[in-house]
């Protein structure tokens, strides 16, 4: 079993910076890709990025791409979302997941996912 807890949402201007963190625990973190997606209301969950296990490699959505950083600090079990000139677009709950089998870019495709946590940017 996998645990994670998604933080640091919260309410900014458009143009902000916001940082999020999630901390795993439950099995050997770095063996595993870990994701960011985001739902917004009444709109379908969509794939933000993707850190691969080693951190090497980093996949994103092209919306994000430029503005937003996926990184991940193994010893700490930690991995992060750095997002910068945030929009009134990137309003959602972001979820981050884990044990991934088959496409990254596929929620369907991720086995354990944190609860989430709101990022609003307003206009």
């Amino acid at each position: 079993q996998v645990q994670l807890v998604e933080s640091g949402g919260g309410l900014v201007q458009a143009g902000a910076s916001l940082r999020l963190s999630c901390a795993a625990s439950g099995r050997t973190f770095s063996n595993y890709a870990m994701s960011w997606f985001r739902q917004a209301p009444g709109k379908e969950r969509e794939f933000v990025a993707m850190v691969t296990s080693s951190g090497a490699g980093t996949y994103y959505a092209d919306s994000v791409k430029g503005r937003f950083t996926i990184s991940r600090d193994n010893a700490k079990n930690m991995v992060y979302l750095q997002m910068n000139s945030l929009k009134p677009e990137d309003t959602a709950v972001y979820y981050c997941a884990t044990n991934l089998r088959g496409s990254y870019r596929r929620g369907e495709n991720y086995e354990y996912w944190g609860q989430g946590t709101q990022v609003t940017v307003s206009s």
